[in-house]
């Protein structure tokens, strides 16, 4: 493959539904041209936002809360975490800590396994093309739940009764969720948002108690703000 050829195809061939194929791409061109499955797949992670929002929400709460307020490790400022007394710590020091933390995970994940990230998994095949395609256009391009636009944030489908607790791969269980959304979106929730214009239309006190009875108190409240009822 040449130069000509492989520009050519960047700039006027690659056809694109998600950043996937220049991912690829930069993956095995920084690799020399060759990479692994999992090496690809680190890179595309590297640049899924979802991910982002996800480890971002556990640095801020649950990890961040114990390290700086629990233990007084770090300290934050604004968005920004410190390593409380790292300004004094020698390189060899600094090397030992961190061998330290790694040997905690390998132990931990020996003794774990690989359930320790089975709250991560999505537990079913990619979906194909034409069935996005089929979702997407049903919904008319907007996330079924906050109603923005696919032009202004990537729409994914996502298995309203959870493909973890036995959902089905069928038309009939898919609906269009923004990544924002769907990231939020717990594998307990089991809500249709396909309806919601719907139950736009109930009255607020409805809406509340549903809210209120809902095990995915997160997915329902922001479906309630894009509403315009809360």
């Amino acid at each position: 493959m040449t130069f000509e050829r492989l520009r050519q195809f960047i700039s006027t061939e690659m056809r694109m539904s998600q950043v996937y194929q220049p991912v690829m791409l930069m993956a095995l061109l920084k690799n020399k041209g060759s990479a692994s499955a999992s090496q690809i797949a680190q890179a595309i992670l590297n640049k899924d936002p979802t991910q982002i929002e996800y480890f971002t929400e556990i640095v801020r709460g649950m990890v961040g809360k114990v390290l700086t307020k629990n233990r007084g490790i770090t300290e934050r400022n604004g968005d920004s975490c410190s390593l409380i007394g790292a300004t004094e710590l020698t390189d060899a020091q600094t090397k030992e800590l961190t061998d330290l933390c790694q040997q905690k995970i390998v132990e931990f994940e020996r003794k774990r396994g690989i359930t320790v990230w089975n709250h991560r998994r999505r537990g079913h095949r990619p979906t194909s093309g034409s069935v996005k395609y089929q979702v997407f256009s049903r919904a008319k391009f907007r996330c079924e739940l906050c109603g923005v636009s696919a032009e202004d944030k990537g729409l994914e489908v996502d298995h309203i009764f959870p493909k973890s607790r036995g959902g089905k791969d069928d038309l009939s269980n898919y609906q269009a969720l923004c990544y924002s959304c769907n990231s939020a979106k717990r594998n307990t929730d089991d809500t249709d948002f396909r309806a919601f214009k719907a139950m736009k239309m109930q009255s607020l006190p409805s809406l509340k108690r549903r809210a209120i009875r809902s095990r995915h108190v997160h997915g329902v409240r922001w479906g309630l703000l894009a509403a315009g009822v809360m």
